[in-house]
């Protein structure tokens, strides 16, 4: 299921509350942002804010699925644009290098899953599953692309991909390392 597929589109209001939540939530942290900043920073009333998303957790999730769909149209476009089964297979490191010059403060589904343990939480359930998406495609990719043990090599692929998410704030050159090493990896596994 692609995230946010069946979600109403937003009015502007609740455009503008997203954008707020969208900000504040990614910089300053989902528990220390409560609802009258994001009022206040989107220019609507509490009371507007509740109408349109019933509670704080929907926004969360609201949130989250958004930036999942930006996400997941800037990795399949990364695809799209891979020379080859192979290069498709790696493809989403490409989109993240392109990400990170943009998004500076970590991953915002990492960020959320540290601050939301609660599996029931919608937000939790957003950033869970755009995980177990990339897990997913780096898996689909692999076979298309002749990879051997295709699901090893995608659950490889996804923990050297979340390791360069995470550590790519420390400017290491995480991502650009991450990259190398998933092409190496899936070089090793088309030789079988």
């Amino acid at each position: 299921m692609d995230s946010g597929s069946d979600a109403p589109p937003l009015t502007p209001a609740g455009r503008r509350i997203v954008d707020a939540a969208e900000e504040l939530f990614y910089e300053r942290g989902i528990t220390a942002v409560g609802v009258d900043l994001i009022a206040e920073h989107s220019g609507v009333t509490k009371r507007t804010l509740y109408n349109r998303f019933g509670s704080k957790d929907n926004l969360v999730a609201a949130y989250l699925t958004e930036r999942d769909r930006r996400w997941r149209s800037e990795v399949r476009a990364a695809v799209a644009a891979s020379g080859s089964a192979e290069d498709a297979v790696t493809a989403p490191f490409e989109a993240l290098r392109n990400w990170t010059s943009t998004h500076t403060r970590g991953c915002a589904f990492l960020n959320a899953l540290a601050e939301l343990p609660d599996p029931q939480h919608p937000g939790h359930r957003v950033a869970a599953d755009q995980k177990r998406w990339l897990r997913d495609l780096f898996e689909a990719l692999a076979t298309e692309a002749g990879c051997h043990g295709p699901a090893a090599l995608a659950t490889r692929l996804f923990v050297l991909h979340e390791g360069a998410v995470a550590t790519e704030p420390l400017s290491m050159g995480a991502v650009a390392a991450a990259a190398d090493l998933a092409r190496e990896l899936v070089r090793a596994a088309m030789r079988g």
